[in-house]
Protein backbone atom coordinates (compact mmCIF):
# COMPACT_ATOMS: atom_id res chain seq x y z
CA UNK A 1 0.00 0.00 0.00
CA UNK A 2 1.69 3.20 -1.13
CA UNK A 3 1.55 6.59 0.54
CA UNK A 4 -0.88 7.58 -2.20
CA UNK A 5 -3.40 4.82 -1.55
CA UNK A 6 -6.02 7.52 -1.10
CA UNK A 7 -6.10 7.56 -4.92
CA UNK A 8 -8.06 4.33 -4.92
CA UNK A 9 -8.96 3.59 -1.30
CA UNK A 10 -7.87 -0.04 -1.71
CA UNK A 11 -6.22 -0.62 1.66
CA UNK A 12 -4.44 -3.62 3.14
CA UNK A 13 -7.54 -5.13 4.79
CA UNK A 14 -9.48 -5.09 1.52
CA UNK A 15 -6.52 -6.52 -0.38
CA UNK A 16 -6.07 -9.38 2.08
CA UNK A 17 -9.78 -10.15 1.97
CA UNK A 18 -9.67 -10.42 -1.83
CA UNK A 19 -6.60 -12.67 -1.96
CA UNK A 20 -7.92 -14.98 0.77
CA UNK A 21 -11.25 -15.28 -1.02
CA UNK A 22 -9.51 -16.16 -4.29
CA UNK A 23 -7.19 -18.66 -2.60
CA UNK A 24 -10.14 -20.46 -1.00
CA UNK A 25 -11.98 -20.59 -4.32
CA UNK A 26 -9.13 -22.45 -6.06
CA UNK A 27 -7.90 -24.53 -3.13
CA UNK A 28 -4.60 -22.77 -2.45
CA UNK A 29 -3.27 -22.25 1.08
CA UNK A 30 -1.71 -18.96 2.14
CA UNK A 31 1.34 -19.74 4.28
CA UNK A 32 2.55 -16.18 4.92
CA UNK A 33 1.11 -12.67 4.57
CA UNK A 34 3.71 -10.02 3.65
CA UNK A 35 2.83 -6.36 3.38
CA UNK A 36 4.51 -3.07 2.54
CA UNK A 37 2.56 -0.25 4.13
CA UNK A 38 2.93 3.46 3.33
CA UNK A 39 5.73 3.00 0.82
CA UNK A 40 5.86 4.81 -2.50
CA UNK A 41 4.64 2.80 -5.45
CA UNK A 42 7.89 3.72 -7.20
CA UNK A 43 10.07 2.16 -4.50
CA UNK A 44 12.41 -0.58 -5.63
CA UNK A 45 12.26 -4.11 -4.25
CA UNK A 46 15.24 -3.34 -2.00
CA UNK A 47 13.09 -0.71 -0.24
CA UNK A 48 10.18 -3.08 0.35
CA UNK A 49 10.79 -5.46 3.26
CA UNK A 50 7.48 -7.26 2.71
CA UNK A 51 8.29 -8.10 -0.89
CA UNK A 52 11.84 -9.08 0.05
CA UNK A 53 10.49 -11.47 2.66
CA UNK A 54 8.04 -13.01 0.20
CA UNK A 55 10.78 -13.59 -2.37
CA UNK A 56 12.98 -15.16 0.31
CA UNK A 57 10.21 -17.58 1.31
CA UNK A 58 10.02 -18.71 -2.31
CA UNK A 59 13.80 -19.00 -2.60
CA UNK A 60 13.91 -21.09 0.61
CA UNK A 61 11.15 -23.41 -0.62
CA UNK A 62 8.77 -22.37 2.15
CA UNK A 63 6.21 -21.14 -0.38
CA UNK A 64 5.37 -22.28 -3.91
CA UNK A 65 4.51 -18.84 -5.26
CA UNK A 66 3.39 -15.30 -4.64
CA UNK A 67 -0.23 -14.12 -4.62
CA UNK A 68 -1.23 -10.46 -4.88
CA UNK A 69 -4.56 -8.69 -5.45
CA UNK A 70 -3.29 -7.57 -8.87
CA UNK A 71 0.02 -6.91 -10.60
CA UNK A 72 -0.11 -3.25 -9.59
CA UNK A 73 0.44 -4.33 -5.99
CA UNK A 74 3.53 -6.29 -6.91
CA UNK A 75 4.95 -3.12 -8.49
CA UNK A 76 3.49 0.07 -9.93
CA UNK A 77 6.18 0.61 -12.56
CA UNK A 78 6.11 -1.82 -15.49
CA UNK A 79 9.89 -2.28 -15.53
CA UNK A 80 9.97 -3.17 -11.82
CA UNK A 81 6.94 -5.41 -12.25
CA UNK A 82 8.62 -7.39 -15.02
CA UNK A 83 11.86 -7.67 -13.03
CA UNK A 84 10.06 -9.06 -9.97
CA UNK A 85 8.13 -11.59 -12.05
CA UNK A 86 11.41 -12.73 -13.58
CA UNK A 87 12.94 -13.18 -10.10
CA UNK A 88 10.00 -15.29 -8.89
CA UNK A 89 10.10 -17.51 -11.97
CA UNK A 90 13.89 -17.84 -11.80
CA UNK A 91 13.53 -19.13 -8.24
CA UNK A 92 11.04 -21.73 -9.36
CA UNK A 93 8.03 -19.88 -8.00
CA UNK A 94 4.65 -19.16 -9.51
CA UNK A 95 2.80 -15.84 -9.70
CA UNK A 96 -0.91 -15.43 -9.03
CA UNK A 97 -3.22 -12.44 -8.73
CA UNK A 98 -6.75 -12.45 -7.40
CA UNK A 99 -8.08 -10.66 -10.46
CA UNK A 100 -6.51 -12.85 -13.18
CA UNK A 101 -5.30 -16.11 -11.65
CA UNK A 102 -1.87 -17.47 -12.59
CA UNK A 103 0.55 -15.44 -14.70
CA UNK A 104 2.55 -17.98 -16.64
CA UNK A 105 6.29 -17.53 -17.31
CA UNK A 106 7.42 -16.23 -20.68
CA UNK A 107 7.48 -18.84 -23.41
CA UNK A 108 9.48 -18.49 -26.64
CA UNK A 109 6.76 -20.51 -28.40
CA UNK A 110 4.05 -18.11 -27.23
CA UNK A 111 5.34 -14.49 -27.56
CA UNK A 112 1.78 -13.15 -27.33
CA UNK A 113 1.74 -14.14 -23.65
CA UNK A 114 4.49 -11.64 -22.86
CA UNK A 115 3.11 -9.01 -25.23
CA UNK A 116 -0.39 -9.02 -23.72
CA UNK A 117 0.92 -8.85 -20.13
CA UNK A 118 3.24 -5.96 -20.88
CA UNK A 119 0.68 -4.00 -22.91
CA UNK A 120 -1.84 -4.31 -20.07
CA UNK A 121 0.83 -3.23 -17.60
CA UNK A 122 1.73 -0.21 -19.71
CA UNK A 123 -1.94 0.77 -20.03
CA UNK A 124 -2.40 0.53 -16.24
CA UNK A 125 0.71 2.66 -15.69
CA UNK A 126 -0.62 5.31 -18.11
CA UNK A 127 -3.99 5.36 -16.35
CA UNK A 128 -2.32 5.89 -12.95
CA UNK A 129 -0.22 8.69 -14.42
CA UNK A 130 -3.32 10.47 -15.73
CA UNK A 131 -5.05 10.11 -12.35
CA UNK A 132 -2.03 11.54 -10.55
CA UNK A 133 -1.90 14.44 -13.02
CA UNK A 134 -5.57 15.29 -12.39
CA UNK A 135 -5.10 15.10 -8.64
CA UNK A 136 -2.05 17.34 -8.75
CA UNK A 137 -4.05 19.88 -10.73
CA UNK A 138 -6.83 19.73 -8.13
CA UNK A 139 -4.37 20.10 -5.27
CA UNK A 140 -2.73 23.11 -6.89
CA UNK A 141 -6.12 24.77 -7.27
CA UNK A 142 -6.96 23.98 -3.63
CA UNK A 143 -3.60 25.28 -2.42
CA UNK A 144 -4.07 28.51 -4.39
CA UNK A 145 -7.37 28.97 -2.59
CA UNK A 146 -5.53 28.58 0.72
CA UNK A 147 -4.86 25.60 2.99
CA UNK A 148 -2.92 22.36 3.06
CA UNK A 149 -3.63 20.22 0.01
CA UNK A 150 -0.80 17.73 -0.40
CA UNK A 151 -2.01 14.34 0.80
CA UNK A 152 -1.40 12.65 4.13
CA UNK A 153 0.89 14.65 6.46
CA UNK A 154 4.28 13.17 7.27
CA UNK A 155 5.00 11.42 10.55
CA UNK A 156 4.93 13.92 13.42
CA UNK A 157 2.57 16.30 11.61
CA UNK A 158 -1.20 16.61 11.21
CA UNK A 159 -3.58 18.77 9.21
CA UNK A 160 -5.61 21.12 11.42
CA UNK A 161 -8.04 23.55 9.78
CA UNK A 162 -6.24 23.25 6.44
CA UNK A 163 -2.87 23.97 8.04
CA UNK A 164 -0.02 21.67 9.08
CA UNK A 165 0.56 21.37 12.81
CA UNK A 166 2.61 19.16 15.10
CA UNK A 167 1.11 15.82 16.15
CA UNK A 168 2.25 15.66 19.81
CA UNK A 169 2.51 11.88 20.27
CA UNK A 170 4.29 11.27 16.98
CA UNK A 171 6.53 14.29 17.49
CA UNK A 172 7.81 12.80 20.76
CA UNK A 173 8.55 9.49 19.04
CA UNK A 174 10.33 11.30 16.22
CA UNK A 175 12.43 13.22 18.76
CA UNK A 176 13.50 9.93 20.35
CA UNK A 177 14.41 8.54 16.94
CA UNK A 178 16.54 11.63 16.24
CA UNK A 179 18.28 11.23 19.60
CA UNK A 180 19.00 7.56 18.93
CA UNK A 181 20.46 8.34 15.52
CA UNK A 182 22.61 11.09 17.06
CA UNK A 183 23.95 8.45 19.46
CA UNK A 184 24.92 6.30 16.50
CA UNK A 185 22.09 3.77 16.77
CA UNK A 186 21.34 2.12 13.40
CA UNK A 187 17.95 2.09 11.72
CA UNK A 188 17.47 -1.66 12.31
CA UNK A 189 17.98 -1.22 16.03
CA UNK A 190 15.66 1.83 16.09
CA UNK A 191 12.94 -0.19 14.33
CA UNK A 192 13.47 -3.07 16.77
CA UNK A 193 13.16 -0.77 19.79
CA UNK A 194 9.98 0.85 18.51
CA UNK A 195 8.37 -2.52 17.73
CA UNK A 196 9.45 -3.93 21.08
CA UNK A 197 7.79 -0.99 22.85
CA UNK A 198 4.63 -1.41 20.76
CA UNK A 199 4.92 2.02 19.15
CA UNK A 200 2.76 2.03 15.99
CA UNK A 201 3.89 3.52 12.70
CA UNK A 202 1.92 6.28 10.96
CA UNK A 203 -0.64 3.78 9.69
CA UNK A 204 -0.65 1.59 12.78
CA UNK A 205 1.68 -1.14 11.52
CA UNK A 206 5.14 -2.31 12.53
CA UNK A 207 8.32 -0.37 11.87
CA UNK A 208 10.80 -1.51 9.23
CA UNK A 209 14.40 -0.29 8.90
CA UNK A 210 13.69 1.22 5.47
CA UNK A 211 10.73 3.17 6.88
CA UNK A 212 12.86 4.50 9.75
CA UNK A 213 15.67 5.49 7.37
CA UNK A 214 13.29 7.24 4.97
CA UNK A 215 11.57 9.10 7.81
CA UNK A 216 14.79 10.27 9.46
CA UNK A 217 16.33 11.29 6.13
CA UNK A 218 13.20 13.30 5.24
CA UNK A 219 13.23 14.87 8.70
CA UNK A 220 16.87 15.85 8.30
CA UNK A 221 16.16 17.44 4.91
CA UNK A 222 13.20 19.35 6.32
CA UNK A 223 15.30 20.59 9.26
CA UNK A 224 18.03 21.70 6.87
CA UNK A 225 15.50 23.57 4.72
CA UNK A 226 14.01 25.26 7.78
CA UNK A 227 17.47 26.24 9.03
CA UNK A 228 18.35 27.62 5.60
CA UNK A 229 15.09 29.58 5.50
CA UNK A 230 15.80 31.06 8.93
CA UNK A 231 19.31 31.99 7.84
CA UNK A 232 17.96 33.73 4.71
CA UNK A 233 15.38 35.59 6.78
CA UNK A 234 18.05 36.67 9.27
CA UNK A 235 20.25 37.90 6.41
CA UNK A 236 17.34 39.86 4.93
CA UNK A 237 16.70 41.42 8.34
CA UNK A 238 20.37 42.38 8.71
CA UNK A 239 20.30 43.91 5.21
CA UNK A 240 17.14 45.84 6.05
CA UNK A 241 18.64 47.19 9.28
CA UNK A 242 21.87 48.14 7.52
CA UNK A 243 19.94 50.06 4.88
CA UNK A 244 17.92 51.79 7.59
CA UNK A 245 21.12 52.77 9.40
CA UNK A 246 22.63 54.16 6.20
CA UNK A 247 19.46 56.13 5.51
CA UNK A 248 19.41 57.54 9.03
CA UNK A 249 23.07 58.49 8.64
CA UNK A 250 22.33 60.43 5.46
CA UNK A 251 19.36 62.19 7.05
CA UNK A 252 21.42 63.22 10.04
Amino acid sequence: MSTATQLDGYGLDAQEKDVRKWARSVGHRIVKVCTDGAISGKAGDDERPGLTEALQWIADGQADGILAPNLDRIARQLTQQEAILAVVWARGGRVFTADRGEHLPDDDDDPMRTFVRQVMGAAAQLERGLIVKRLRGGRRAKAEAGGYAHGAPSYGRQAVKKELAEEPTEAKVLARMRAWRAEGVGVREIARRLNEEGVPSKRGGRWHPTTVARLLDADARESARAQSARAREAERERTRLARADRLMGKLS
